[in-house]
């Protein structure tokens, strides 16, 4: 039986849950990437699923450093709301921010008291222990292109997923 190797095109599901054990994300489409072939798949899920067979499910603890980082309270920002645009005077709002060098970075607006609004930079799950629950749905060789962009080709337009 197939296994889950090196250049092999994986097809996994699965779903992640915060620290209070809550579906925070989930995928139930299978996703594809190619192991060991810089996918953007986190590693300790390249490395949790090799050597698995189609139907295997596995449960994977991440702690900060191996998923969603450590929170960086430098990438707090507190302004009162005179100082921000109407349109973002709402929890959950989405601001992209560029620095000198034209890198962007998108903040979220996680709190309004008091007049004033905060701006967070750090991913919703930075600083918290979360666990994937992955499917290993389909597994076979990657090609060569595949391969070289770590994802699969959609067949009909020959473009990565």
């Amino acid at each position: 039986m197939v296994t889950v190797a090196r250049h092999k095109l994986v097809f996994i599901t699965y779903s992640i849950l915060d620290q209070r054990g809550m579906v925070v994300e989930q995928h139930d489409l299978p996703v594809g990437y190619v192991q060991g072939a810089n996918s953007g798949i986190l590693p300790a899920i390249e490395a949790a699923v090799a050597g698995r067979k189609i139907g295997e499910r596995i449960e994977i603890t991440l702690p900060p450093e191996d998923g969603y980082g450590v929170r960086d309270e430098s990438l707090v920002f507190v302004d009162t709301l005179e100082n921000v645009p109407p349109e973002f005077h709402r929890v959950g709002a989405e601001v992209l921010f560029e620095n000198a060098s034209g890198e962007t970075k998108v903040f979220y607006v996680t709190a309004i008291e008091n007049g004033q609004l905060t701006l967070d930079g750090n991913p919703s799950l930075a600083g918290q222990t979360v666990t994937c629950l992955v499917n290993v749905v389909d597994i076979r060789d990657a090609t060569p292109e595949e391969i070289h962009n770590g994802r699969p080709l959609d067949v009909k337009t020959g473009t990565v997923h």
